[in-house]
Parts: structure tokens; sequence; C-alpha cells
């Protein structure tokens, strides 16, 4: 059992608290039960993995903790990147925020089927937050990177429609491969994005609640109304008749 401080493994998480080590070293944290058992449905090997009480003293364990003494598993992980693509994905665009990258992935791994393609100025999606709010999603369906020109397929650019005339969300037809291409909710999606877009959309609210939702929850609700009303079940009815 470890009882030092000075463990290479323990030295090995805390360095990679810093998102340069991460990037040095193409590893990651992910710190709970939860996230270790989706891990391990997965089939992703950890690296190291530490259980408090019987590799290392708990308390020890804490300290190289982002989540404190409630911690009884930290593992490290090798980072994977898929290619962009599949029938009904997602594109983020200076998503700054990582619980909203996060979140994001585990929507695509719900709703979806292929993964989210970060653009430039995304949030780190193996930094702590992002780890866990993609709730192990980030192990079965790892995200993808891209340029804004690398997109292809139908991109259905969703934005604010505030101030201009979109279709609505539950109006659009469209067929598969389908990338919904999301922005930081202030900024939005650059030009570069909304020019190649097949169409450009909003997601209609109610007039006297907010103007906007947060990107993860747009992300969620186009998922789900292309998923089940369009871009999925087409491609399983082509899929069925060519069986």
């Amino acid at each position: 059992m470890i009882t030092s401080p000075d463990n290479e493994k323990l030295k090995l998480i805390r360095r990679l608290r810093d998102p340069r080590a991460r990037r040095r070293t193409g590893l990651f944290v992910a710190e709970g039960e939860d996230l270790g058992e989706a891990a391990a449905a997965a089939g992703i090997d950890p690296e190291v993995l530490l259980v408090a009480g019987v590799d290392v003293e708990a308390s020890l364990l804490a300290e190289v903790s982002t989540l404190g003494s409630g911690t009884r598993v930290v593992g490290v992980f090798e980072q994977r990147f898929a290619e962009p693509g599949g029938l009904l994905s997602v594109y983020l665009h200076r998503v700054a925020d990582p619980g909203n990258v996060g979140a994001t992935i585990r929507s695509a791994h719900a709703l979806g089927d292929g993964p989210v393609t970060l653009g430039p100025g995304c949030a780190d999606p193996y930094g702590p937050k992002a780890v866990r709010a993609s709730m192990g999603s980030v192990f079965a369906r790892p995200p993808a990177r891209a340029e804004p020109e690398q997109l292809e397929g139908t991109l259905l650019a969703l934005e604010r429609g505030a101030t201009r005339s979109l279709t609505e969300i539950d109006d659009v037809e469209l067929e598969p491969s389908v990338t919904v291409c999301l922005g930081a909710e202030r900024e939005g999606l650059p030009a570069a994005v909304r020019e190649r877009a097949t169409l450009r959309a909003e997601i209609p609210l109610r007039p006297d609640g907010p103007d906007s939702l947060n990107v993860a929850m747009a992300a969620t609700v186009a998922l789900y109304e292309l998923g089940r009303r369009e871009v999925l079940a087409a491609a399983g009815t082509r899929m069925a008749d060519h069986g």
C-alpha cells in the first residue's frame, strides 16, 4: 500500500491537474467509482488505478483528488480521439466551459450516432470538470477534433433566433449524415461555419422565458428532435431496405 505522498503514481496524478501536463503526456485522470466502471465497460484499461484503503492510504488519495475526501477510486487513462463522422453528430466551436463540453459528449453518446467534434477554442475534454460532466461517455464515445473547413456532410448551424428569421428546429428535414454546429452562447458560430451550413435553425423558446439555452442544453434538444423524427429514423429505413 502507498503510504508516502512522494510516490510516483501520486506525483503523476498531481501533475495531470495541469492542462500542459495532459497535453504533453496524452494522459488524464478520472475520479470516482462510476467513471472507473464506465472505463471498464468500454474496455479501457487504466495506466494507473488507485483504490483508497487498498492501494493507497485514503488521506493521500484525497490530497491528490479534485473531489476531496469522498474519492475512493482514481485512475489515470490514455486520451483517445475519434474521427469526425456518424449519421448524427455535433460540432462545437469556442465552447470554453468544460462542463458544457463534457455534458455535450454525454448527450451525443445518448442521442446521436457520432462523436462530438471539437473546433478551435474549446475546453479540454479530458480536464477534470469535462470528464465528470461526461459521466463516462468520454470512454465510450471519445471526442474528435477538426477545423471548421474540415467538416463534411450536412451542416446544421444552430443559432439564437432573437434578431433574425431562422427555421425552427422542429421544422427541419435533413438527410444524414448531419452535424449540428454550435458556438459559444454569446459569440455564436463563426462565418466560416455559417456560410457552409446547409441550413441555419433555432430552438423556439417561450416568449416570456430566457432568450437562449446554454450549449449543452441546446445540443441535447437538437439531437433528440433530429434523431427521433428524421435523421436516425431515415437511416434505419435505408439500412432495412438494403438488409
